[in-house]
């Protein structure tokens, strides 16, 4: 049954009613739109908050700090009162939301990593700015490594790879093309560039789990996940790409469920214009098709920017549920901005939109929702409600607690520096031991929705001296009992995940090697069987 959610509240006519959002509509999508300082950042947190209360898990990226107030209960300020007693509400019953905090830095929150591999050749040759020419030559990277079992996990190993074809470019250019060193070059001095603005930090291991933000507490309610984005903002191709790599992880991993009563998940994608920002035409296809059919998954996607036209039309097209708050037309520019925001509502006889939207004050917006038949209600003009946590960032001292009492402490805070690429072709490996290091897991989830192809990551030597199945290539172990090593951990890593009060048992270290393990043998599986419907349309490029 569908549940509405309370978003504004409309003064038409001297007379109150409420604007609602419904939750078996939230997966058709939306954008919040509005210029700085209209109050965009209010309607998002009273977005999540309300989604939160359902038990829906949220992703949010805070770029200016205040979001973090979700964290702790709201208090009653005079404006607020002006607010509620305008309105005819009562005071809320002031509530904080179960609130875990992500920094990719891993300075602000719990840190968020990627693997190279995992990640893709489209995808980072996005993040690198690199030309089509660049792109192929890091493609054939992907492609060589794959091909001869070399993992590529963090920024050494690319390196590594890197220097390895250059060196050795007439070795594989009858098989695989002409490697041009010139190329090469320019992606080692992108790779540069991304690793001084701190980028480095992202592509390593332990890789992100995406099963960690989509948990509810104990009480029923969904986890708010908050990226501190301030810093990250200053590199806005990694802010991008790492958002879009979500995106695509949740398409990716989520299972087909069609339409449901509340959404699995709701992402916020804010500061959306980055994403759109000179991409080429077929990043945005791939975007267009993700926020098309990720909703068949269960996820909505909300885009947050301040004007409707940083969003693409095929992609505009795709957002049923809007909030419109105020733009001011002082340019020629911004004048389209506002006909063009509102030709895109469905009019309103009662309400000159374009007349209107210059006219909002702050909190305020026009607002259509879908109705229950999903089609677009009319527009109508309306307050935004008062959240029921904090407005405004918390303190230090209060973010070191959330973070002390997360479900997911501990578990992402130590890197993982494994076996790879890097390693290998540096020799630090004795050649000996190859058969054996090459049953460790594989890069998680490389069956990657932006086209990146089959990939095997078993050295050559293993190939040809081995036709057991993966999983029992394993270097022999003592023998262990029944709650003892892999199998213990497995047993307690399911049990944990499928019992109790909800709420996810910190893992250790072990374990959490043990699920990438289990998720690597999952993917070598799947990857052989489908390649995935964006990586199928990025493989006939």
């Amino acid at each position: 049954m569908s549940k509405p959610l309370l978003v504004a509240k409309s003064l038409a006519k001297n007379q109150t009613f409420d604007l609602h959002l419904l939750s078996d509509w939230a997966n058709r999508h939306g954008c919040i739109t509005g210029a700085t300082g209209t109050g965009k950042s209010v309607t998002l947190q009273v977005l999540a908050q309300s989604f939160s209360d359902i038990g829906v898990p949220v992703f949010m990226a805070d770029v200016k700090g205040d979001l973090s107030g979700m964290a702790q209960a709201g208090q009653l300020t005079t404006k607020m009162q002006q607010r509620l007693d305008m309105l005819g509400m009562e005071v809320p019953i002031w509530k904080a939301c179960p609130v875990t905090f992500w920094d990719v830095f891993g300075k602000q929150g719990h840190p968020v990593r990627a693997t190279i591999s995992d990640l893709g050749p489209l995808l980072l040759g996005r993040m690198l700015n690199l030309n089509e020419t660049q792109e192929g030559v890091l493609q054939l990277a992907f492609k060589i490594a794959d091909d001869n079992g070399l993992l590529l996990l963090d920024v050494k190993d690319l390196r590594a790879m890197l220097q390895y074809l250059g060196d050795n470019a007439s070795e594989f250019q009858t098989e695989y093309g002409n490697i041009s060193a010139a190329s090469i070059g320019a992606i080692q001095r992108a790779l540069l560039a991304i690793a001084e603005q701190g980028g480095e930090a992202f592509f390593g291991e332990p890789m992100l789990n995406l099963d960690d933000m989509m948990q509810t507490d104990a009480a029923g309610k969904g986890f708010v996940n908050i990226l501190a984005a301030d810093q990250l903002l200053q590199s806005p191709r990694l802010y991008s790409t790492f958002l879009l790599w979500m995106l695509s992880e949740l398409y990716e991993n989520l299972p087909e469920v069609g339409d449901v009563e509340q959404p699995k998940m709701v992402f916020f994608f804010d500061e959306a214009h980055l994403l759109f920002d000179e991409a080429p035409k077929v990043l945005l296809q791939k975007i267009e098709q993700v926020v098309r059919l990720i909703r068949s998954k269960g996820v909505g996607v909300y885009f947050v920017t301040q004007n409707p036209l940083d969003i693409p039309d095929t992609v505009l097209g795709q957002l049923g549920n809007r909030v419109q708050h105020a733009l001011r037309a002082y340019t020629p520019r911004d004048q389209k901005a506002v006909q063009a925001a509102a030709e895109t509502f469905r009019p309103n006889p009662e309400l000159d939109t374009p007349t209107v939207i210059g006219e909002l004050a702050v909190g305020e917006a026009l607002i259509s929702f879908l109705d229950e038949k999903g089609r677009p209600n009319i527009v109508q003009r309306g307050f935004i409600i008062p959240p029921a946590s904090q407005i405004g960032a918390i303190t230090v001292e209060q973010r070191k607690i959330v973070m002390e009492n997360s479900i997911v402490a501990g578990v992402y805070e130590k890197a993982i520096d494994r076996e790879s690429a890097y390693e290998k072709i540096k020799g630090r490996v004795p050649q000996n031991s190859a058969s054996a290091n090459s049953s460790r897991p594989a890069d998680t989830n490389d069956n990657q929705a932006w086209g990146r192809g089959s990939q095997s990551n078993l050295p050559n030597q293993a190939k040809k001296t081995s036709s057991q199945p993966h999983s029992q290539q394993s270097s022999p172990a003592p023998q262990e009992s029944e709650s003892g090593g892999i199998a213990g951990a497995l047993g307690s890593m399911f049990g944990n995940l499928f019992g109790g009060s909800g709420i996810r048992r910190k893992d250790n270290v072990a374990e959490t090697m043990v699920k990438s393990a289990v998720r690597t043998i999952g993917s070598q599986v799947g990857r052989e069987i489908i390649r995935g419907v964006l990586g199928s349309i990025m493989k006939k490029r």
